[in-house]
């Protein structure tokens, strides 16, 4: 079972909102931490409500990301779009079927809106990295 799958099946035990809220950030907590380096204006993602930065490598022809944001559910927001992700080729991001994925998780409707248009502001970014 790959980790985004791992995500929908795991998230899929909780009964509340507020529990998956607590995953996600429990997600989110155990990233990588990013080096404070990069933290810088060209790798901020445009359009999130928090601060949001996206940096990439590439590794044997894959994209290798290092991710942060300044609010913790963000973060958890950023460690679920990493699940589908990381360490991925550009065909494997191009292909991957992100808003099913979301519908899988049940997300979008229960975030804001401006939580929302972050989440796809992130994904976006992540796209044209890989195209």
């Amino acid at each position: 079972m790959n980790l985004s799958d791992e995500i929908v099946y795991t998230i899929s035990f909780f009964d509340s909102w507020e529990d998956r809220y607590r995953y996600m950030i429990d997600l989110g907590k155990e990233l990588p931490e990013m080096d404070s380096t990069l933290r810088t204006d060209d790798r901020i993602v445009p359009g999130c409500q928090s601060q949001v930065w996206i940096d990439y490598t590439f590794e044997e022809d894959r994209l290798i990301f290092q991710v942060d944001s300044d609010a913790l559910i963000v973060k958890g927001l950023l460690a679920i779009v990493m699940a589908a992700y990381n360490n991925k080729t550009k065909q494997e991001i191009l292909v991957f079927d992100i808003e099913n994925y979301f519908l899988k998780l049940d997300l979008i409707k229960h975030l804001s809106p401006t939580r929302g248009n972050g989440l796809k502001a992130m994904v976006e970014k992540i796209k044209r990295l890989a195209s």
